[in-house]
């Protein structure tokens, strides 16, 4: 499967964004999809999961309560909304698919990945 994100920008902090993520070449819905980031001198982290069907979401303890992941199988796309953003959300943000069911959170776990899109929030 081919992912594209979208979205990404440079923001002040406590405003919104919502990345885009547009899946191709193989059925969406087969796919638990994740979005990573990763920060300047820092490791990828895991941010957000969705499970195939978008009844299940989960996420890092830093986004829970701010972000929301969703996804839309008739589009083949994911999204991330990202609201109260704060300097420390800046980041490449990633999406990512893989076929193991669960929770899978690691970068590991996913096959696939997007090139990814930058997110800078300002203070």
């Amino acid at each position: 499967v081919q992912l594209l994100e979208s979205g990404g920008g440079l923001v002040q902090a406590g405003g919104s964004l919502r990345l885009s993520c547009a899946a191709s070449g193989r059925i969406f819905s087969d796919f638990v999809m994740g979005w990573f980031r990763q920060a300047p001198g820092k490791e990828r982290e895991f941010v957000a999961g969705i499970n195939w069907s978008g009844t299940m979401a989960y996420y890092a303890d830093s986004v829970k309560n701010r972000f929301a992941i969703s996804r839309d199988n008739a589009k083949n796309t994911l999204y991330l909304q990202m609201n109260s953003l704060k300097p420390e959300d800046t980041a490449v943000y990633y999406c990512a698919a893989t076929g193991v069911s669960g929770r899978p959170h690691s970068d590991y776990d996913f096959g696939y990945w997007g090139q990814g899109t930058q997110v800078t929030v300002s203070s």
